[in-house]
């Protein structure tokens, strides 16, 4: 591996604060870029900026407001003139039964997942079709392949991510896109904190996933890093799983320990 992949490269990361985007962002600033994160935790971005000094601008952003949106990426335009790189990485969920589950619940998961990953894709793709090209990951996730009890609609949008990387690949290549996707499985992030804090939660997930682990942020890191350099250039409209072989062995049924 190159030891600067992303040398005077320009990056955006949505979720940068915290988790998977974190882990990306400190990545690329490590391999030579400039990076853009996003995120709606001012603290988290605080915290982020004070470690990474200069190479990471913070820009407070609500990823499921269109104009937000267009606004923290364009800072990479403002800034830099360009955009080679995007990483669309945050997410959310509210759980429930279907027959139980809110409106508004259904509602604030699938635009934190799904829409939040047009809205994005749809601003940097202008940014990259202007810089001559580029590469866009969208973070969906094992559950996007296989039922998740309770999470219909966090499942659902990120099934609807992997779709959605396929028609943006189909239609961006023409501009020298790439679109892939990354379906991670169970991550060690503050998104899973109640599950790996609870013990016979976190053993019914271990013992789905064959590697016998939950993987930590940068080994996602690591497989985004690829998808969106040059190493990757031929590839584009995939959707890889990176899950410690849980998707041979389907989701563990927590309601069996609900109290």
């Amino acid at each position: 591996m190159t030891a600067a992949r992303f040398d005077g490269k320009v990056a955006v990361v949505t979720g940068a604060a915290s988790g998977i985007g974190s882990a990306i962002a400190t990545a690329l600033i490590t391999e030579g870029a400039n990076v853009i994160g996003l995120d709606i935790d001012e603290p988290g971005l605080e915290k982020k900026s004070a470690e990474l000094g200069d190479s990471f601008i913070s820009v407070i952003t609500d990823v499921t407001v269109e104009a937000q949106v267009e606004a923290g990426i364009n800072t990479a335009a403002t800034r830099f003139g360009r955009l080679d790189a995007a990483f669309n990485v945050a997410g959310g969920s509210r759980i429930g039964a279907i027959t139980d589950l809110a409106e508004a619940d259904w509602d604030f998961t699938v635009d934190l997942v799904q829409k939040s990953v047009f809205l994005c894709t749809k601003h940097e793709s202008r940014l990259m079709r202007d810089s001559g090209g580029g590469s866009i990951i969208n973070i969906s996730s094992l559950d996007g392949r296989i039922p998740m009890p309770g999470g219909s609609p966090y499942a659902t949008g990120k099934a609807g991510v992997v779709m959605f990387t396929k028609n943006a690949a189909l239609e961006l290549a023409q501009h020298r896109i790439r679109v892939n996707a990354v379906l991670p499985g169970l991550v060690d992030t503050p998104l899973v904190a109640a599950i790996m804090g609870y013990e016979p939660a976190k053993q019914m997930f271990l013992d789905r996933i064959p590697l016998g682990a939950a993987a930590t942020p940068e080994q996602i890191a690591a497989p985004c890093l690829f998808l969106a350099s040059d190493d990757a250039s031929y590839i584009t409209g995939i959707d890889m799983v990176i899950d410690g072989g849980w998707e041979l062995s389907n989701f563990p049924n927590l309601a069996k320990i609900a109290g």
